[in-house]
Order: structure tokens, then sequence, then C-alpha cells
């Protein structure tokens, strides 16, 4: 079957240090999806200290949407991947990385999803600005919980 990938990016500002934005955003819990501002539910499994499962059950309507990811993170330079694994957008990948920067830290995200068919130049990049667009809005979501849940401890 043919397939097309979308490539695609943003950056979102958290007013912490690095590691406590990395800490924080690896730290896997049920309710993430809630966190981010949509309905669904997490399940976690956990393969090593390095490695988990991710299966993201999304309801949209009287739709449900499953997603099944690899995670790795790699703690020592701030950076984690997540691989989907289930049916649609299989093999899609997706890289996260936490970098210093003037009060607090930045994730830098790089997206690179995979679709079953063709699709011209300007309908990629059409659905790049559109993906990126909705992803860097969760993500705000999360910066916006992140400032929430690290309240009280040093920013910056």
């Amino acid at each position: 079957m043919k397939s097309f990938s979308v490539h695609y990016k943003f950056s979102q500002h958290f007013d912490f240090p690095p590691r406590a934005a990395y800490n924080w955003c690896t730290d896997y819990n049920p309710d993430d999806i809630q966190m981010g501002g949509q309905r669904g539910r997490r399940g976690i499994r956990w393969l090593n200290e390095g490695a988990l499962m991710l299966t993201d059950t999304y309801f949209k309507g009287k739709s449900r949407i499953v997603k099944k990811r690899l995670v790795k993170l790699y703690p020592e330079i701030l950076t984690w991947t997540n691989t989907r694994i289930s049916a649609e957008g299989r093999y899609s990948q997706f890289l996260y990385q936490i970098i210093r920067e003037r009060g607090g830290s930045r994730l830098l995200f790089t997206g690179n999803q995979i679709f079953a068919g063709k699709a011209s130049a300007s309908k990629r990049a059409a659905m790049a600005r559109r993906l990126a667009r909705e992803d860097a809005a969760l993500w705000r979501n999360f910066a916006k919980a992140m400032a929430r849940d690290l309240a009280g401890q040093e920013s910056k």
C-alpha cells in the first residue's frame, strides 16, 4: 500500500528548568489525555525503566480511536521518542527534546506522521500546518498543567 509522510515542528516554552520539565513530561499518568484537553483514557505498561507502551483511547462523538505507542526515554539527553505501532498511522514517529533557555526551558517537537494513500505537496503542507497547530495547542494545555503541578517549586 502506498503511503506518504507529513513532517512538522513546533516548540513550547516552560517556566521550569530542563530537568524538571523533562521529568514532568515523562511522568505518564492515566489522566494525561484529559489534561491535554481531550476526551479519552490512557493505559500505561512499563517494559523496563526506559521504555513503555501507551494505549490511548480517544472519544470523538460516538467514535473511538485507539492509538498504541512505543515510548523510549533518553533522560541523559532530556529526549524521548514516541513511535506509533497501532494500525492507524503505524510507524509515525515523534521526537521530543527539552533544552535550556532563558527563563526556563523549551520543548522542541518534530513529528513525522505516515498516512495511507498519496497527497500533493500542497496538501502535505496544509496537513503539516494543521498537525502543528493541533499538537501545539495540546502542549499549551500541558504547559498550563505543568505550571499548576510545579507551582511553588523553583522555576527558571
